[in-house]
């Protein structure tokens, strides 16, 4: 069963829906988003989750002492990376690396293979944001993808409509939602949760 993340969580009550419902991990944007939040907002928030669900920091070039300071104060698990960090600077985080990858037309798989030693998350490319774009893109990159990395995490458009799908023909590792569940950018439909969560808790 793949796993699901809910991203762009910037409140308490959306974070502990989603927790409740049975998401595996949530998503706390500090990068520039509509969805971003303070680290000491994030802080606030992850007192209150239960245990056993996974916290995970989105960045994207920011500084490695900025990242690894709220890794630290939030007690993240994960670091997802959206810039253009280096493999180097994956290996400074004191976390483990979830490395984003922002798939376009002719987008080259083979840039995967230095990372492969990571976590993997693949998105659809914009030229406006490093994330959230509602977009899907061409689900044959992640199969290819998924001959090099293990780990496969897909995003990128997904939603309640198209997640089954995708789980059946990528089959990816986890899943990544973010835009797919909002009423509107951060603030999380609980209907629309429960869809989405429902959907990959039971496609064993």
């Amino acid at each position: 069963m793949a796993k699901i993340k809910i991203c762009g969580i910037t409140n308490i009550s959306d974070a502990l829906l989603a927790c409740k419902l049975g998401a595996d991990a949530i998503g706390f944007v500090f990068a520039k988003s509509p969805r971003k939040i303070s680290i000491e907002t994030a802080k606030k928030i992850i007192l209150k989750m239960p245990p056993f669900v996974s916290k995970v920091g989105v960045f994207s070039n920011q500084d490695v002492e900025f990242v690894n300071n709220a890794v630290k104060k939030c007690r993240l698990d994960y670091v997802q990376l959206h810039g253009d960090e280096t493999t180097d600077f994956c290996r400074k985080i004191n976390a483990n690396v979830i490395k984003a990858f922002r798939v376009f037309k002719g987008f080259n798989v083979d840039l995967l293979k230095n990372f492969k030693d990571f976590y993997i998350l693949l998105d659809t490319f914009s030229n406006k944001v490093y994330g959230g774009t509602g977009t899907t893109f061409d689900w044959n990159v992640a199969l290819k993808a998924k001959k090099i990395c293990k780990n496969l995490i897909l995003s990128g458009g997904l939603n309640e409509k198209n997640l089954l799908k995708a789980l059946k023909i990528v089959r990816p590792w986890a899943v990544d939602l973010s835009s797919g569940v909002e009423i509107s950018p951060g603030r999380k439909s609980a209907e629309k949760l429960k869809k989405v969560i429902s959907i990959v808790k039971c496609n064993l």
